[in-house]
């Protein structure tokens, strides 16, 4: 039974990474699930408040690391708040509208409309803009992985030690 266990943890902590890719799952969750469903399956005990404070703070920073290289992104390449709200709105609908292509082209083309609608900024910027919104949106996968990746390493070296 315990290999069973193992393997509704693992396919939870997996799926917290594919979003990574489809933001519109909650990842922190699954992780969060994972935990809670080894305390239930087999002890807390491992868990003190140190374990749930650590937990706690890489949360906050799973939230911080989307938004702000997201934002820095877009500030870098001359982009403003719309750009920001732009691109977070296309990251969301994109994957829906053009399946594969969409989590890349939604925040893209999110940002370079706001940018335009709302400031009426010119193509050549707007589309600089865009890049920046791209490169955030890279930058925010990368750095939320390894936040992840660390989550779950400090839960499996509780576990196993």
């Amino acid at each position: 039974m315990e290999w069973l266990y193992w393997t509704i943890i693992t396919i939870l902590f997996l799926i917290s990474f594919v979003g990574l890719i489809y933001p519109i799952i909650p990842s922190v969750l699954f992780i969060v699930a994972g935990y809670l469903l080894y305390g239930a399956f087999f002890s807390f005990n491992q868990f003190g408040w140190v374990f749930w404070s650590v937990q706690l703070l890489f949360t906050l920073l799973l939230f911080a690391a989307d938004y702000l290289a997201n934002a820095l992104g877009i500030k870098k390449s001359g982009g403003t708040r719309a750009g920001v709200w732009g691109s977070t709105i296309g990251l969301l609908i994109g994957p829906f509208i053009i399946p594969v292509a969409g989590i890349l082209a939604g925040p893209f083309l999110g940002a370079v409309l706001a940018e335009i609608i709302v400031h009426r900024t010119n193509w050549k910027k707007a589309v600089k803009i865009g890049i920046g919104s791209l490169v955030g949106f890279v930058s925010s996968i990368l750095t939320k992985g390894i936040i992840q990746l660390v989550m779950i390493g400090y839960f499996l070296l509780r576990v196993f030690s």
